[in-house]
């Protein structure tokens, strides 16, 4: 089995080029505020637009979600009677179940194959002075 390496030079390009990709992440946002100051005074708020200048095409495009208010759509629904149109969720209590286990009115075991563990992984690369 060949085992991989990490070569200085390695380390230090990765630092660059996240240097580089920070530096144009930032520019391109400025770059995108200014487009939509251009659209919401040209074309209006909330508004798809478009522009031709040379030979670039500057599109806006814009995309509207929806959804209710829990809280108030709960309240008044109850007020109109129907409750059928409201949701009941069962969902574990992560933090009472913690609890249980801690007190021992529950075993570890008995929870065998119901928790799921997730993972993600980071790479940070600093310069050290």
């Amino acid at each position: 089995m060949v085992k991989s390496e990490i070569t200085k030079e390695m380390i230090e390009r990765y630092y660059d080029l996240n240097s580089m990709k920070k530096e144009i992440e930032s520019e391109m946002n400025e770059l995108k505020k200014a487009f939509h100051t251009y659209f919401d005074e040209n074309v209006g708020s909330n508004q798809k637009g478009e522009l031709i200048n040379g030979n670039y095409k500057v599109q806006r495009q814009v995309r509207k979600t929806e959804k209710f208010n829990d809280k108030e759509t709960i309240k008044r629904l109850e007020e109109l009677n129907m409750e059928d149109l409201i949701q009941v969720v069962k969902k574990p209590d992560g933090d009472k179940i913690d609890a249980a286990v801690n007190l021992g009115l529950l075993k570890e075991d008995d929870l065998e194959g119901c928790r799921i563990c997730n993972f993600s992984k980071a790479i940070s690369v600093k310069e050290v002075k």
